[in-house]
């Protein structure tokens, strides 16, 4: 009996997914838990497997296409086995473009079931989310298994790299993202001075398109991610929905820089930076504010007993907060080694869902860019969101003389709906005491 392949549920936000690449074609042969396809979920790539054994007989969405939650994607069965009854209920596949790779199969992923072990030919990659991290075909190496990490992988392909002519430098000889890049420096000429991403873009992608209006520019259309499509979504669902109003607080910062140089000269390894001690000092003011900590929950207001703060990330397609749990029971250590670990695999899209879903509160930095203030929106159901400016030197008066200090903007997003105006000053009040005093900390 023919197997049905749907869209599955990859991670607890996804509502649709993203078809990245296809690693079975058409006729091609599958076996339970054999890896079909790679699935762009919101906030990460995921691998999805064959939940049955048989023929892959018929692909339903091409690469580069979406499909929500349980659209049939594709039909698994045995290569005799009638299955114009399945194809007939199948919504229509858009053509695949001509200059697109050959596609291949997808299937179903199973979350109870073991990975299967990789073959030669394929790509090993960790464990993560609700199944592997995604896998992509290349040529069959002439001896032993090629391990490659899902971004590097998905760079040679784009730039039609031969993975068997690149060493790595991971551990194990993995193939990791520098070791591609190193290849290509290699083959590739310089950019010219002012070269853009954009440019790379417009080179990969869609030819430029006229306008219907005759003076108005030539444009043209990439697909969106499904990382920036469930951004937008969301963001409909906080500013609208939610009430937000705003908090700005100005704080002289030169007492945190003196204590982060200190713990820096004394051991370099800890790497300690500015926004390390602000989530630290966040999850201190949290717990003496609990009204801060909450959520609305509809009928109930939610109180968190922690602090897990997310922290804002920018990656390529748009941006992910991996969370540091229990913030206010870790060192400032310990939050700047798992702030640096966390950054590194979003950045690859690595991370599994639990460690970017359910913080209690967030903080956005774009101080490192030279904005000196802005305001956030609030990441439902979260009932707050703190933007980080710049810290810089500014003349201020102290004890009735001009004098230079090193000062910060932040403004806080609230909730109306859990936080009122005086709670929401309050929570800034601490927050400021502790930052321009950190010594608190160690109180």
């Amino acid at each position: 009996m023919a197997t049905q392949v749907i869209m599955p549920k990859l991670s607890p936000t996804m509502e649709e997914g993203q078809l990245s690449r296809w690693l079975k074609k058409e006729g091609d042969k599958v076996s339970m838990g054999e890896p079909l396809a790679e699935i762009d979920t919101d906030k990460a790539t995921m691998e999805m497997q064959a939940l049955g054994n048989g023929v892959l007989r018929k692909i339903l969405i091409q690469e580069g296409e979406s499909a929500p939650l349980g659209q049939l994607i594709a039909i698994i069965g045995e290569p005799d086995e009638d299955i114009s009854a399945l194809t007939s209920q199948a919504p229509a596949s858009a053509p695949a473009k001509a200059d697109a790779p050959v596609a291949e199969k997808p299937a179903e992923q199973k979350e109870s079931e073991e990975p299967k072990p990789a073959k030669p030919g394929e790509i090993e990659a960790p464990a993560g989310g609700n199944g592997r991290q995604a896998q992509a075909p290349v040529a069959q190496p002439t001896t032993g298994r090629l391990i490659v990490s899902p971004l590097a992988a998905r760079m040679a392909a784009e730039s039609g790299i031969d993975l068997r002519s690149v060493n790595g430098s991971g551990p194990g000889g993995r193939i990791i993202k520098r070791d591609v890049e190193g290849l290509l420096s290699q083959q590739q000429p310089t950019a010219p001075v002012g070269a853009t991403k954009q440019t790379h873009l417009r080179a990969v992608g869609s030819p430029a398109q006229k306008s219907d209006i005759a003076t108005a520019s030539a444009y043209h259309d990439e697909p969106a991610s499904e990382m920036r499509r469930t951004i937008a979504k969301r963001l409909v669902t906080s500013l609208g929905p939610v009430p937000h109003f705003f908090l700005t607080t100005e704080i002289e910062m030169d007492r945190a820089a003196d204590m982060r140089s200190g713990i820096n000269a004394l051991d370099p390894e800890l790497k300690i930076s500015v926004n390390d001690i602000i989530i630290k000092v966040a999850a201190a003011a949290l717990m003496q504010h609990p009204q801060v900590n909450a959520s609305f929950q509809d009928k109930v207001v939610r109180y968190y007993e922690h602090a897990d703060i997310g922290v804002a990330v920018a990656i390529e397609e748009g941006l992910i907060t991996p969370i540091i749990r229990a913030a206010d029971q870790k060192s400032l250590s310990e939050i700047a080694r798992e702030v640096r670990e966390l950054a590194g695999r979003a950045r690859e899209r690595k991370l599994k869902p639990e460690e970017y879903v359910g913080a209690t509160f967030s903080i956005s930095n774009l101080g490192m860019f030279g904005i000196d203030e802005f305001t956030a929106v609030i990441n439902p159901p979260e009932g707050a969101i703190m933007a980080v400016g710049a810290m810089s030197p500014k003349p201020v008066v102290r004890d009735n003389e001009i004098v230079v200090r090193q000062m910060m903007r932040v403004t806080m997003s609230c909730d109306h709906r859990v936080i009122d105006g005086a709670s929401g000053a309050k929570f800034l009040q601490t927050f400021k005491k502790i930052l321009e005093n950190p010594l608190f900390l160690v109180v």
